[in-house]
């Protein structure tokens, strides 16, 4: 056994035990009980934050640059957040949940953005509530702030909340590494140079290693996305956000169409693979005992592990960039936060399952394929319409979908980042997380080159451990969401006159408050 298979075996124990035996018991449980306790919040105001979200994309206040150097818009903020999550957990994540787990994976996955719309609210009122300026003027919020001074404030707690808060720093920060850079950059040299071969590049083989060959394309792809992420990544957030918020609706849209288009032209397949979704759900088959199912446990843990993976609600990762948001109110980022996960999930992820299972590239019955890997399970069934004569279009497409998703989730991971190592550093955060940024530029050519998908299932695992903490201080600070929460609707939606709650510090309260006041800012 050679290091990266003993690596992979101590990695796949350590995965099991963090996702299985805790993760998704608290994941499940804190959107669950979140949502209880908001009342089911997504459903009985369901116009209310549509409303407050996509339909307010025409309000320039809304939409519009802010002048503050500390902030970015709120449109700007959930097209940054959907930049780390719409990626290629979307269109390979998706498909690897169905290879594994079946058709029945998706519907955990739903389930588990239904109640993830719920904890992700959670999660970015309180990054809202409890963030404040660092040495750059710029806000910051996240995860450990809500665990350092929320948890931190019981009685008793101040040890454990700082102690939680730094280890999600860690985690996020060498998640940042894996989930939102090597990995994201193996999945676009793979793909993109396989879709847009070039021979006399390709045939160039530096070194082979696991029987994977290593080329001259490869590193030239590699040092062109390195130049690139770093021109935007060592420009700051506002750069970020410039970028994402150009290149994130048009990638959706775009994508979203094109699965529609795949969708209708197999109509046929879109009831036998609904009724495939909810009976393989819950089927009891063991893989082991045949090759005509999955455990219920592996559907179970795949389509949660993926559903996450994709929209993050539960991970506090997009906590970090929300918290950038010009807003005052804390609810008022809560609502993109609900929209963020049903956008990622309910909308593109969907769209990834239903074509692959209307398709015909996959046998619902018994969730068998000749794929040979996720992506090319979503390109074969893209290949079913748009494929003319030789010229595989469906293929490219896909390419260049992964090129896009997995390039604006590299942005969008430097900033949360970016965000753990200034919370780490602390009085030395300017300095720490230049340093920070030029590593994780360089490191995208680490993942160019990489043979192993080890990157994948180590985030698998850091995910898992941001996640343990931070679904603590979310519990933990549950009287308190359901206080912001019903404050914001006795004003804003019963039109009560009452003072707003805004802010962990009074001066911050005092001076939103303020604005508010002067403004009749909503």
């Amino acid at each position: 056994m050679d290091f990266w298979d003993k690596l992979t075996a101590i990695n796949d124990a350590i995965n099991g035990f963090v996702w299985v035996k805790i993760g998704l018991v608290l994941l499940i449980g804190t959107g669950i009980i979140m949502t209880c306790l908001t009342k089911f919040f997504q459903v009985t105001h369901f116009a209310h934050w549509w409303k407050k979200t996509i339909g307010s994309l025409f309000d320039k206040k809304v939409i519009s640059h802010t002048s503050e150097k500390a902030s970015i818009s709120q449109f700007q903020a959930l097209c940054t957040a959907l930049a780390a999550t719409v990626g290629v957990g979307n269109i390979a994540g998706v498909s690897a949940a169905i290879m594994t787990g079946g058709p029945g994976a998706v519907f955990w996955m739903w389930l588990a953005a239904f109640f993830g719309m719920m904890t992700n609210y959670s999660e970015n009122i309180l990054g809202i509530y409890f963030r404040r300026k660092n040495h750059e003027g710029e806000w910051s919020g996240g995860a450990m702030y809500y665990l350092q001074d929320g948890l931190g404030g019981y009685k008793g707690m101040k040890a454990v909340g700082k102690a939680l808060a730094v280890i999600f720093a860690i985690c996020a920060a060498l998640a940042s590494f894996g989930i939102g850079n090597m990995g994201q950059v193996n999945k676009i040299v793979i793909n993109f140079t396989s879709a847009f071969d070039i021979k006399a590049l390709s045939s160039k083989v530096l070194y082979s290693s696991q029987g994977t060959d290593v080329t001259l394309y490869m590193l030239i792809v590699g040092i062109v996305i390195m130049v690139i992420v770093g021109f935007v990544v060592l420009g700051g957030l506002q750069r970020i956000a410039i970028v994402a918020e150009k290149v994130v609706p048009f990638m959706v849209v775009l994508f979203v169409l094109g699965s529609i288009i795949i969708i209708i032209a197999n109509a046929e397949g879109i009831i036998p693979a609904f009724k495939a979704i909810f009976t393989m759900a819950f089927t009891k088959q063991a893989a082991w005992g045949g090759a005509t199912g999955v455990a219920f446990k592996t559907i179970i843990t795949q389509g949660c592990k993926r559903g996450v993976f994709s929209n993050e609600a539960g991970l506090g990762s997009s906590v970090m960039v929300h918290s950038n948001s010009n807003v005052r109110e804390p609810v008022k980022q809560g609502l993109w936060g609900i929209f963020e996960v049903f956008a990622d999930t309910i909308i593109v992820c969907s769209m990834t399952a239903l074509t692959v299972l209307t398709s015909g590239v996959i046998d619902l019955s018994t969730g068998a394929t000749d794929a040979s890997s996720d992506a090319t399970l979503v390109a074969e069934a893209f290949s079913t319409v748009f494929k003319f004569g030789s010229f595989d279009f469906g293929r490219y497409f896909i390419a260049l979908a992964i090129l896009v998703f997995a390039f604006t989730t590299i942005l969008g991971w430097s900033h949360y980042g970016s965000k753990a190592v200034e919370y780490l550093a602390g009085s030395k955060a300017k300095t720490v997380t230049k340093i920070y940024k030029i590593i994780f530029v360089l490191m995208i050519l680490s993942g160019a080159l990489m043979t192993s998908s080890i990157a994948w299932d180590i985030s698998d695992t850091f995910n898992g451990f941001m996640m343990i903490p931070n679904l603590i201080g979310v519990l933990a600070m549950s009287p308190l969401v359901m206080k912001l929460t019903s404050n914001y609707v006795s004003r804003r939606i019963k039109n009560e006159k009452i003072e707003p709650i805004l802010s962990y510090d009074p001066a911050i309260q005092r001076e939103n408050a303020e604005v508010i006041a002067k403004t009749g800012e909503d």
